[in-house]
């Protein structure tokens, strides 16, 4: 039996998580309206997932999340918030202390938001207590660090490239995605990525690493260029592609179903890619859960892309990496820390 404990001040919101999970027959839930209650209830009956609000009275959440993380075996948590202003901001930030996931609040009311979004609200709690948390303290911008002769981003996005990197992650991601882009040198790839998230929390995690990172990194706009230097993430909630123009690469933004159970899709992404950049790109799928990506991959390996995969030991959910291998799709298995220099090293080789 799964146990889940939402902790939130909303009683409305409290309320209607236990009605949604009252109906689910392997899971079990209790509430608590702040972090010092949440608590008292842990010390009876340790839970398996924590839905957690940032903005209560008493404790905030972000508190209480980093409590949580300096245990030896922390809790996985998923952070519930509103899609608007500093929430989104601060939603990111619970993300760097080592929650899991992002839960978008419903915006127009509990009901309509659980009759809508049921199995992939219950389906993210389940991927969430399968994961390892893994915080990542507060780090400097990369940018304020000492760099010799660095060009400045501005002049390289006048700049094609034929050389693409596609990247696919989902729980546990933004942290490897953090770790993968902070490296990277100004003169890098253009780089295009599918991270599992919801609609404008995206916005704000590519703001974020922005800061962080040497090259620039933004959400992908209809139409931007695929360029040395520059990182674009999918949009929640609207698929990614690229295609070929002349010399260059562009990203679209596209609408649709989802595909592979999610929009954005990994698998969109990198089937597009497949199609565009063939040998001239570099596959590479990180943590998560689940099989989107698996299927690109593959093709994007049968089209001549070398392909890399997380390795276990470093992936907080195993499930996306684990089934590209199993499907031959994936040249290189190899742990985070050493999967930028594989990226480089592929560019440098031509």
């Amino acid at each position: 039996m799964l146990r889940v404990l939402v902790v939130d001040d909303s009683a409305v919101v409290r309320q209607g998580m236990l009605m949604l999970l009252k109906h689910v027959p392997d899971m079990v839930a209790e509430v608590a309206s702040d972090p010092l209650i949440a608590r008292q209830k842990m010390t009876g009956h340790r839970p398996d997932v924590i839905l957690l609000d940032l903005e209560m009275p008493r404790m905030d959440g972000l508190t209480f999340l980093r409590e949580l993380m300096r245990e030896d075996a922390p809790v996985p948590v998923v952070v519930c918030s509103g899609l608007a202003g500093p929430g989104t901001e601060l939603a990111v930030r619970a993300l760097e202390e080592g929650a899991v996931e992002i839960i978008s609040k419903p915006p127009l009311g509990v009901g309509e938001f659980l009759r809508e979004s049921r199995m992939r609200f219950v389906q993210s709690l389940r991927d969430a207590a399968k994961a390892r948390p893994r915080p990542e303290r507060y780090m400097p911008p990369a940018r304020m660090e000492p760099e010799p002769a660095e060009r400045p981003v501005a002049s390289l996005l006048t700049v094609t490239t034929d050389k693409v990197v596609a990247v696919g992650a989902s729980t546990g991601g933004t942290d490897a995605l953090r770790q993968l882009l902070r490296p990277m040198p100004p003169d890098c790839p253009g780089i295009v990525i599918v991270q599992h998230m919801p609609e404008q929390f995206t916005l704000a995690f590519a703001r974020r690493l922005n800061e962080l990172c040497r090259i620039e990194v933004k959400e992908a706009e209809q139409g931007d260029r695929v360029l040395q230097g520059r990182a674009l993430i999918a949009p929640g909630n609207r698929h990614l592609r690229v295609r070929r123009t002349g010399g260059h690469y562009q990203v679209e933004v596209l609408d649709g179903k989802r595909v592979s159970g999610h929009k954005p899709s990994v698998d969109v992404l990198f089937h597009s890619v497949a199609h565009a950049a063939g040998a001239n790109a570099v596959g590479v799928l990180l943590t998560g859960m689940g099989e989107d990506g698996a299927d690109g991959l593959l093709t994007m390996k049968q089209a001549g892309a070398a392909t890399i995969a997380q390795d276990e030991a470093s992936s907080v959910v195993f499930g996306m990496p684990r089934a590209a291998i199993e499907r031959g799709a994936v040249d290189q298995v190899l742990p985070l820390t050493a999967i930028s220099e594989a990226i480089r090293r592929r560019a440098r080789q031509g």
